[in-house]
Formats: C-alpha cells, structure tokens, sequence
C-alpha cells in the first residue's frame, strides 16, 4: 500500500453531466492519485469534508486519448476516478450551485 497523504490523494472533482444526475442520488466522481486505494479515498473524503459519512467507494481506471495536434499523435495521461456514496441524506454542498 502505497504512502499517500490524505491531501494529496483528492486531485479536482469531476463536474460533468453525468456526475451532475449521480449526485442527486448522494454519488460524487472525483479524480484520485493512481496510486490511492479505497480506504485512502474514504478517508480522504471524510477528512476534506467533516459532515460526511461514506457508505461506498467505487474505483476506475480511465485510460488516456488518442489526440492529434497538427501532423502529429499523443496520448493524454491515464487517470484514475473515483465513485464515492454517501449515507442517505447526506449532501457535499461543494458541488451544489
């Protein structure tokens, strides 16, 4: 098991439209370090936001694209994303406009 920081293993939340219907249901996607397990995700989350009881962690990894720039081909990184559940009625007000 990797020695990750519980800051450092949240990387940014993923807001799509996707993530937008998941969260009415208590689902948030964030972006995690490739190298950060379940149990790091859930207390990771517990300790950004203090109000929070995770119920469930579902893990993802999401392979990089194919992109051209000119002539040319590349690749995007490889990433990893991360399904957290909350307990019923619990809410991150983060993601809520």
């Amino acid at each position: 098991m990797a020695e990750i920081s519980a800051w450092d293993v949240l990387r940014r939340p993923r807001v799509t439209e996707k993530g937008t219907v998941l969260s009415e249901l208590g689902k948030y996607v964030f972006e995690v370090h490739p190298d950060a397990n379940k149990l790091q995700i859930k207390a990771a989350v517990e300790q950004a936001f203090p109000n929070v009881n995770v119920s469930a962690v579902n893990v993802m990894k999401m392979p990089g694209k194919r992109r051209r720039w000119k002539r040319f081909y590349a690749f995007t990184p490889d990433w990893k994303k991360a399904v957290v559940t909350l307990q019923p009625g619990q809410r991150i007000e983060l993601f809520e406009t």
